[in-house]
């Protein structure tokens, strides 16, 4: 297994095993309308090769955005735009996916919802969403997983990590509630799953569907790699093809960062749960990513900062110069 072997889930074939990751760009209109920005930004990855592209975290309401100027995909206006940005990639040979998300407690604006009135540092307090309004939300996430199909993307995302809205229900740290949306691990995992069911209803059944979670909180009394195996198997029974495990952001902690420091998380996650994973965390050489495809560690690895960096790192990294664009050849030494 090498950067260049191609995977097939269900009916998508991606080209290599270079993911870029979802990363909010802060660019939309103030409605969560796509801009040129997102068709430059994506789309040069594309030309570079890359062969998953993960649009950033893209709201299912209004109220869920983590900015002013995150995109959107909570009305049918937002679909034209993602659209856009799926031909784009597609014109240069890029799988390319989109996450949907909720911020939660972390979100911006006044209206901050969350399982429990527990408020996030320097966030105000949220209000614990009822039972009523949990199941509103749900359905805003099947709706959106119908744009994202209409819109043309070959996956999809559910972020349920970094401390927003499903990672604040699975953790015991921001979920203390005593229905049954909080208390076991059984409930706590319940409105991920309810998710998921939602989503895979409007979401095609030839196409992935992903989840990303934060393998551990970092923190006493918060998830652990066993918890996210165990969320995982669950995910597996429900037909969830790509787990891309991340880690933290529930709230502040200390972690020791270097070169792949999450790269072992998504190789438990593989071994124990027996679904291909994406691993990142600060990966920047080539032969970090080789080491980690070649060893089984994980099916995929995303470079982030790096392709922020460099959106041809792909291309400045081979020898091959045939698999250039043929309007950058010249460049290919």
């Amino acid at each position: 297994m090498e950067i260049f072997t191609p995977y097939k889930l269900k009916s998508v074939t991606i080209p290599n095993r270079i993911v870029m990751p979802a990363m909010c760009q802060y660019s939309a209109t103030d409605d969560g309308h796509a801009t040129n920005w997102h068709l430059m930004h994506y789309g040069s990855r594309a030309v570079g090769g890359v062969g998953l592209i993960i649009v950033e975290a893209t709201a299912v309401e209004a109220r869920g955005r983590l900015s002013g100027h995150d995109l959107g995909i909570w009305d049918d206006s937002h679909i034209e735009g993602l659209k856009g940005i799926v031909n784009w990639c597609h014109e240069h040979g890029a799988t390319t996916g989109i996450q949907i998300a909720h911020g939660g407690r972390k979100a911006w604006g006044d209206e901050l919802v969350a399982p429990s009135a527990l408020a996030f540092p320097d966030k105000s307090t949220p209000h614990a969403l009822s039972i009523q309004e949990i199941e509103e939300v749900i359905g805003h996430w099947k709706d959106g997983a119908r744009r994202a199909r209409e819109a043309g993307f070959d996956l999809l995302q559910i972020h349920a990590a970094h401390g927003y809205l499903i990672h604040e229900f699975l953790s015991p740290l921001s979920n203390h509630r005593t229905d049954q949306y909080g208390g076991s691990f059984e409930n706590r995992i319940r409105l991920l799953l309810g998710i998921v069911d939602a989503v895979k209803t409007e979401w095609p059944e030839d196409k992935p569907l992903s989840v990303r979670l934060s393998a551990v909180d970092y923190l006493f009394g918060g998830l652990t790699i066993e918890d996210t195996v165990a969320i995982g198997k669950v995910l597996k029974e429900l037909g969830v093809d790509l787990l891309d495990i991340s880690s933290g952001g529930l709230l502040p902690a200390s972690i020791s960062l270097g070169p792949g420091y999450q790269v072992p998380f998504a190789e438990a996650v593989k071994r124990e749960v027996d679904l291909p994973t994406i691993a990142v965390g600060l990966i920047t050489e080539p032969e970090t990513v080789q080491e980690i495809l070649l060893n089984e560690r994980a099916d995929f690895v995303a470079l982030g900062r790096e392709l922020l960096r460099n959106p041809y790192w792909l291309l400045q990294n081979i020898s091959d110069c045939d698999m250039w664009p043929r309007q950058y050849k010249r460049a290919c030494s």
